[in-house]
C-alpha cells in the first residue's frame, strides 16, 4: 500500500504523486456505493497493481474541500486580480476574501499589470492595498514582466491555488513559472489515454514548497453555504472589533451599543469594507430557499 496526493483527475482516472513517483489510479466500487469521489487534492492510500497504476482503498480526512472547482486540502487561495483589463475591485477582492475565509484557507492577494496601467492608477491600488495589509493580509503587485520566482516563492509551503477574473493573468504566470506546461499537460493527457479535452480541469504543478493549482476560477461566487450571522466572521476587522460589541450577536447594523459604528467614525475600519459587508449581508438574507 503506498500514500500519495492526487493532482490530477480525468474521466474516472486519478493520477497520484508518491515523492515524484505518479500512479495512474482508479477508486475501488466502495467509493460509488457510497456516492463519495477522490478529488484533486486529496491525500490517499492505494494498493499498486502493477509498475504504474493502482486502485485507491482510502482517501484521507480533508481538511478543507473547495466545491467549485473541487479542490481539497488546500493551505494558500492565492486571489488574483489586474489593474486594468478587468479593472482592480474591492468589492469583488472582498467577496472573494469571504469564500476563502469560509474554506479555512489562507487568502493572499496578487494584483497583475502593474506595468500596464497609469502612475495614478498605482497610487490608488496602492493605497488600497495597504488597507489590506495593515490588517494582516499579505500582497503582491506586479508587473507582467517581474520575476516569478520571487513572486511564486512568497507563499510559503503547502498547495496554494490560483484563482480569479478570467483575464487577470494566472495562466501567463503559470507559463512562465513553467516554460513547458502545455508539453507537459498533453504528454499527461495521452498517458491517461484521454486525449486533449476542451473542458478545464484542475490539475496540481510542483513547485520549489508544494503545489500550486490553476483553477477555472470560479464563474459564480457561491454563498450558498454561508449563514447571513455568519459573514462578521469572515471580515477579519468586524470579528476583532465585534468583540467589543455589548451583544455577543451583534451583526453591526442597527444593533445598540455596537463597536464597529465607533471604530468607523474613528476611522479604524475602512467605509468600503463596512459597505462591501452590508451589500452581502443582505443579499443573502434576502436570497429565496432552493426546493
Amino acid at each position: 500500500m503506498k500514500t500519495g496526493r492526487i493532482i490530477k483527475s480525468l474521466s474516472g482516472v486519478y493520477r497520484v504523486d508518491v515523492n515524484g513517483e505518479m500512479y495512474d489510479t482508479k477508486p475501488r466500487g466502495l467509493f460509488r456505493k457510497n456516492k463519495f469521489s477522490p478529488i484533486v487534492g486529496d491525500v490517499v492510500d492505494f494498493e499498486v497493481e502493477n509498475v504504474t497504476e493502482g486502485y485507491i482503498h482510502h482517501v484521507h480526512d480533508r481538511k478543507n474541500e473547495i466545491k467549485r472547482p473541487p479542490v481539497s486540502n488546500v493551505d494558500h487561495l492565492i486571489l488574483v486580480m489586474s489593474a486594468v483589463e478587468p479593472d482592480f475591485s474591492t468589492q469583488l477582492l472582498d467577496r472573494f476574501l469571504v469564500i476563502a475565509h469560509s474554506y479555512h484557507m489562507r487568502p493572499r492577494i496578487l494584483v497583475t499589470k502593474k506595468d500596464l496601467t497609469s502612475a495614478e492608477n498605482q497610487e490608488n491600488i496602492e493605497a488600497l492595498l495597504n488597507v489590506y495589509k495593515k490588517m494582516g493580509y499579505q500582497t503582491q503587485f506586479i508587473g507582467m514582466n517581474d520575476d516569478v520566482e520571487k513572486v511564486f516563492s512568497n507563499w510559503g509551503e503547502g498547495l496554494a491555488v490560483l484563482s480569479g477574473q478570467s483575464g487577470v493573468g494566472k495562466s501567463t504566470l503559470l507559463n512562465k513559472y513553467f516554460p513547458n506546461l502545455n508539453i507537459e499537460t498533453q504528454h499527461i493527457s495521452k498517458a491517461l489515454n484521454r486525449g486533449r479535452h476542451t473542458t478545464r480541469h484542475v490539475e496540481l504543478f510542483e513547485r520549489a514548497e508544494g503545489y500550486i493549482a490553476d483553477t477555472p476560477g470560479f464563474s459564480a461566487l457561491d454563498f450558498d453555504h454561508i449563514q447571513k450571522d455568519e459573514i462578521k466572521n469572515y471580515f477579519m476587522e468586524l470579528h476583532e472589533y465585534g468583540e467589543l460589541c455589548k451583544f455577543r450577536d451583534c451583526n453591526h447594523i442597527n444593533e445598540p451599543k455596537c463597536n464597529i459604528k465607533i471604530e468607523l467614525e474613528k476611522g479604524n475600519i475602512a467605509q468600503f469594507r463596512y459597505d462591501h459587508y452590508l451589500q452581502l449581508f443582505n443579499e443573502i438574507a434576502n436570497r429565496r430557499e432552493r426546493y
